[in-house]
């Protein structure tokens, strides 16, 4: 059996432009050739049930007594014989709010009688979705049949040979109205299914509606299936094909045959050279440039040009798109190189003249702002009393929260420590459940949310007090099962405190990360003073023996980015609580970490923290440094740095390049992976003064909102490598190696770059960060939280005709985002004001409805706004003083930015993309009125810009589609005026092109385009 068919992509040749060879990524990230963002399921049936995906969808076996036999082909295999009565049925939340759907699947038909059924899918009989290989009772031949109310899809295929294995898929395939069945890799029956929707077979609410059967028909009067079975798939993309065909060609290979790398499927419209695109049609020259940089560092070259256009047309800067080399092997010396860059849809080949200096490296700034705790800054309803989104969204989150039962976050820990669970305790689902090496991470978001929303709910005492409960309850019990961790079970029994020291569970032979009911160890007082998880330490131990990530209990899912959850969540805990207790279970912790460590050769930690996945240790570097600022002790900062990712931060252990050094080293890489990272290294940039440290921060920075942001703001989406949740495999290529079919933009990435965005204006304060922020925040923070609950999307679709899916309404079943939404919507005023350190300054970054308490100078502001919906916001200066109030003038704010204080107009020199600074002593009652008109702009995809985005001021308009799209949605626009072109009520945000309605994406909860193929006349 080929469970190994899962490491996938070495070298990936990548056009003309930019060829490089990517890292090898270990572990289960791809399978045949498609990501593992694309894999609902996989039921192998070597023995058992199980989902081999990280999903834990685990299938049921009958009472009747199952059997697996030994074959010649694939090993072990399950074996369904006359007379058994066995079959599988699998959890009803399988589909949930799936487009399309590919089903695959090896079996070996023992009899040839009719109507036996591979599997059935649906609601009931008269809704379902299956397969019947040996036909049906007028033929004999195989059927694939969809029945729904009113309607019948169905294919014909071959007649099926018994005593052979055959491979059999089926595609559901929405957006081309197709159903296809392919035998052995060859379509064999096709058929359209105009008016077909999944929701109309399965209910994505309810998952005990659904009925799934493998090996069952959902009708009782049906013969069961005889026959073997092996490797059960299920996608929710329509497979094509070529991948198709790769599976069944790999799963005939011998175990030693390498497979070939995956290129990119490329299913996405392919434009002629000549395709107009947007303004670059109209642009006839590009100024060359001249830039500086110092020995070793890589020249940081501006994303955008001015630009010479024709026929009068003022079109924006030019987006260029530079070589992006590997190394610094360039700038090694003093001197001086030409670097030529390309601009999509044009001939036009600007030049940069790069001067290499041997002067030193420019200084690192200093921190010059803090921010407000959450208490002092309080959400408003707008100028018209309507609740904003940020509050709507708010409500949603504090209100679920309050009625979770933290036993429930509690429940994996205690049946870690073999302990007892309260009454009425239930588990939570999806990466939560017994067997998950992942579980205990949603404990972690839990904490921080119910800290921040303690903190936020000063307006209602019910609810303060309701959340200094929860706090309490989780710390306190957190707190006695870490004092468990490596002391006897019983007065004078055996224990081992040493955490180096601890050894294989009872009764096995080596360490695993099996943590089914039978195979989990609970010997607690083997693991070590201070050890506190969900699971026993055995997946740390793995780690530092070279484990990957995978379903196998010789392989693990990424220890320490759990661990950071939960020890983010007991330092947020403490920070607004005092609570020492959250305080001693990280130190503890900590101190378990450093004992591990600080033992570990260079190339063992090198090799950790560039593990797929199993190296993932979310932003242990950032919690621990945190540690470190709270307790002084250097043993934290210490190990904080024994979490820098070499190869990423400085390309080698010799700091021979990386990212410190301007080289992007990330390219293709697992995006969340690796940007908590760079968070933590700025973390540590706080403390350790390393200026490395803030260089890796704001390089990486720089290039993923340059090279690899999507329009709502977030950064990953990858078709090539295969991973939605990888970086495209070359900057600045989205179109030909981005939009994943499995989706774009990881929704906790996007959280995580607008840490990092708001921790680097804290040193420097340039209006792009929160230019970014603002983007990120309104366009996909905002527009991932469904409409009436909290549930919130994982990767939100990008590609025409797509639809969010929402998950966790209950918060009862968490994936890595639905974690990180608990977090971002407790917590959504925090970055609207900050403050300079030494309280000269205010900063006014986002145009939010909010107050403001500004303790050091006694002053409060109150900003009366309903931005978005309008393009002015008022601030009332509460209190008196002197201080310089910095306000953004974004850099979409192109038609001007007016100010009047107390009625009167003041002259200010404003430009987009910049801070104004209004100083002068303040009076009890000023205010200050600020006008920034919208206007339309278009945010095309860097290298094929004809696919756009389509933007009114800060907010991203989507198209509102009634179906699914093979092809982008196509307007046209005036290209002097786009407004021209545009109708509606800019008050409601809703506006019509070419007959298609437009309202923001964060108000879309329906199928949309955000990407258009824009035409400019």
């Amino acid at each position: 059996m080929k469970l190994s068919r899962l490491l996938l992509f070495a070298m990936l040749s990548l056009g003309s432009f930019n060829k490089t060879t990517l890292w090898a990524q270990g572990g289960d990230q791809i399978l045949d050739g498609i990501g593992e963002t694309e894999l609902i399921a996989r039921y192998v049936f070597d023995g058992d049930a199980k989902d081999w995906s990280r999903n834990n969808l685990h299938g049921i076996m009958s009472e009747s007594k199952m059997k697996f036999e030994n074959d010649a082909q694939f090993g072990k295999v399950l074996s369904l014989t006359a007379g058994s009565n066995a079959y599988v049925t699998i959890p009803g939340s399988v589909f949930a709010n799936e487009e399309s759907l590919s089903i695959s699947g090896w079996i070996y038909l023992l009899s040839d009688q009719r109507n036996q059924h591979f599997f059935d899918f649906g609601k009931n009989s008269k809704t379902h979705f299956f397969v019947a290989p040996t036909g049906n009772k007028e033929k004999n031949n195989l059927q694939t049949e969809i029945t729904t109310v009113g309607e019948k899809y169905k294919t014909d295929g071959p007649v099926l040979e018994t005593n052979k294995w055959v491979h059999l898929v089926v595609v559901i395939d929405i957006p081309s109205k197709s159903l296809n069945t392919y035998v052995n890799g060859i379509l064999t029956g096709t058929t359209k299914i105009a008016k077909l929707k999944l929701d109309q077979l399965f209910d994505s609410n309810t998952a005990k509606n659904n009925v799934l059967n493998i090996g069952k028909s959902i009708s009782p009067e049906d013969p069961y299936l005889k026959a073997k079975l092996h490797d059960f798939r299920i996608y929710r993309v329509p497979l094509t094909e070529k991948q198709i065909g790769k599976i069944y060609h790999n799963s005939l290979k011998s175990e030693a045959e390498e497979e070939e790398p995956e290129q990119p499927t490329g299913d996405l419209p392919k434009y002629p050279v000549k395709t107009p695109q947007l303004y670059n049609q109209y642009l006839t020259g590009v100024s060359d440039i001249k830039v500086q940089t110092v020995v070793g560092d890589l020249p940081r070259l501006p994303g955008t040009l001015k630009g010479i256009y024709a026929n009068g047309i003022e079109g924006p800067e030019v987006k260029v798109i530079w070589p992006a080399p590997t190394d610094n092997s360039s700038v090694l010396k003093a001197g001086q190189y030409t670097v030529t860059g390309i601009v999509s849809g044009t001939e036009l080949k600007p030049k940069a003249v790069v001067t290499v200096q041997s002067a030193k490296e420019a200084a690192t700034p200093e921190l010059k702002l803090k921010v407000f705790n959450l208490d002092e800054v309080t959400l408003s309803s707008d100028s018209h009393g309507h609740d904003t989104k940020f509050i709507e969204n708010r409500e949603k989150f504090i209100k679920t929260l309050a009625a979770t039962n933290p036993d429930s976050f509690l429940y994996m820990f205690r049946n870690a420590f073999g302990q007892k669970q309260p009454e009425n305790a239930e588990a939570l689902g999806v990466w939560d459940t017994q067997d998950t090496k992942l579980r205990g991470h949603a404990t972690g978001h839990y904490l921080t949310a119910i800290a921040q929303a303690y903190a936020s709910t000063g307006y209602d005492s019910a609810l303060h007090e309701d959340f200094a409960k929860k706090m309490n309850y989780l710390v306190d019990t957190l707190y006695d099962l870490a004092q468990l961790s490596g002391k006897p079970q019983t007065a004078g029994g055996l224990s081992v405190s040493d955490p180096t020291a601890v050894p294989f569970g009872p009764g096995k032979t080596a360490y695993d990360s099996d943590l089914s009911t039978e195979g989990i160890r609970t010997d607690y007082w083997n693991w070590g003073k201070g050890f506190i998880s969900a699971y026993p330490p055995d997946q740390f131990i793995m780690l530092e023996k070279g484990a990957n990530y995978g379903g196998q209990k010789t392989q693990i899912w990424a220890p320490y980015y759990t661990l950071h959850k939960i020890l983010a969540g007991l330092l947020d805990v403490y920070e607004v609580s005092g609570n020492e207790k959250a305080l001693e279970i990280s130190k503890g912790m900590g101190d378990w970490v450093y004992a591990r460590m600080k033992k570990l050769p260079n190339e063992t930690l090198i090799s950790m923290w560039n593990r797929y996945i199993a190296g993932e240790f979310g932003g242990m570097n950032e919690v621990m440094a945190r540690l470190y600022r709270i307790t002084n002790e250097k043993q934290y900062l210490e190990v904080a740095q024994l979490f820098d990712n070499i190869k990423v931060f400085y390309g080698d252990a010799k700091h021979s390049n990386g990212l410190a050094k301007n080289v992007d080293t990330f390219r293709g890489l697992h995006a969340n992976q690796h940007i908590p990272q760079i968070v933590g290294a700025l973390e540590m940039y706080h403390d350790s003064k390393t200026p490395d440290y803030y260089r890796i921060a704001d390089n990486f920075w720089y290039k993923t909102t340059n090279d690899y942001m999507y329009s709502i703001g977030g950064v990953a989406g990858a078709s090539n490598p295969a991973n939605a949740e990888c970086f495209i495999s070359q900057p600045s290529t989205i179109y030909e190696n981005g939009f994943s079919a499995g989706g774009q933009n990881e929704t906790c990435a996007t959280y995580n770059m607008l840490k990092l965005t708001s921790g680097l204006f804290l040193y420097d304060q340039r209006a792009e960060y929160m230019d970014y922020y603002e983007r990120g925040l309104y366009n996909h923070i905002l527009a991932s939280v469904a409409e009436n609950t909290p549930a919130n999307t994982y990767h939100v679709p990008l590609r025409p005709g797509s639809i969010k899916q929402f998950g966790n309404p209950k918060m009862d079943g968490f994936t890595c985002c639905n974690g990180t939404a608990l977090e971002s919507s407790t917590k959504l005023q925090n970055s609207i004001y900050f403050k300079s350190i030494d309280n000269q300054a205010l900063y006014v970054n986002l145009y939010v409805p909010s107050t403001v308490k500004w303790k050091e100078k006694n002053v409060t502001i109150e900003q009366t706004t309903s931005f978005p919906n309008e393009d002015h916001t008022q601030l009332t200066i509460k209190g008196e003083g002197k201080f310089d109030l910095n306000v953004r003038v974004p850099h979409w704010a192109t038609k001007g930015f007016f100010v009047k204080i107390n009625g009167k107009e003041v002259k200010v020199k404003a430009v987009p993309g910049s801070y104004l600074t209004l100083n002068r002593k303040w009076k009890d009652g000023d205010k200050i009125e600020l006008r920034m008109p919208f206007q339309f702009h278009l945010d095309p995809v860097m290298d094929q810009q004809n696919i756009a985005s389509l933007f009114y001021g800060p907010v991203l308009l989507a198209a509102q589609e009634t179906e699914p799209l093979k092809e982008w949605r196509k307007i046209t626009l005036d290209a002097k005026d786009l407004s021209k072109s545009i109708k509606g009520d800019p008050e409601k945000l809703e506006f019509v092109v070419d007959g298609i309605q437009f309202k923001p994406f964060y108000n879309t909860y329906g199928r949309h385009s955000v990407y258009l193929d824009v035409t400019l006349k």
